[in-house]
């Protein structure tokens, strides 16, 4: 469990604590101006996680992939925004009409696009999720 408590001096004293307790089948992300960390936890890894729990599925994917094409739209104009775009548009054309698979190749070209592009989406919080998500495709 992750805490930030408002005890003791300095940064964040006199804040209400934060709590996250158990987390499953999600990608998120949080941060500040310039920060984000971003945590994936698909089906635990204690005692307590679900036997057999399937990994991130295409529509999840889908998800990640348009929440960050929205936030690009808050981006600056760019031919590397309009790139990035382009890219992301069409593997969401792809999770879209693959059913519930996610094609082979896929999570690697969407991990290639995030790297080639890390300058333009580095702050974006919805980036760091969609490459955490990407994480647990392997590879």
């Amino acid at each position: 469990m992750a805490s930030s408590g408002g005890g003791g001096g300095g940064e964040g004293a006199g804040l209400p604590p934060v709590r996250i307790g158990d987390v499953r089948g999600s990608a998120f992300s949080i941060g500040g101006k310039d920060v984000s960390n971003s945590t994936v936890n698909h089906g635990g890894t204690g005692a307590g996680a679900d036997a057999g729990a399937a990994g991130p599925g295409a529509q999840e994917l889908l998800e990640a992939v348009r929440d960050l094409r929205a936030a690009l739209v808050r981006l600056p104009r760019s031919d590397g925004r309009a790139a990035l775009d382009a890219e992301l548009d069409e593997a969401a054309g792809e999770l879209e009409s693959g059913g519930e698979e996610v094609r082979p190749g896929l999570p690697a070209r969407l991990r290639g696009a995030l790297e080639r592009w890390a300058p333009l989406v580095d702050s974006v919080s919805a980036a760091t999720a969609l490459a955490a998500l990407l994480t647990s495709f392997g590879g």
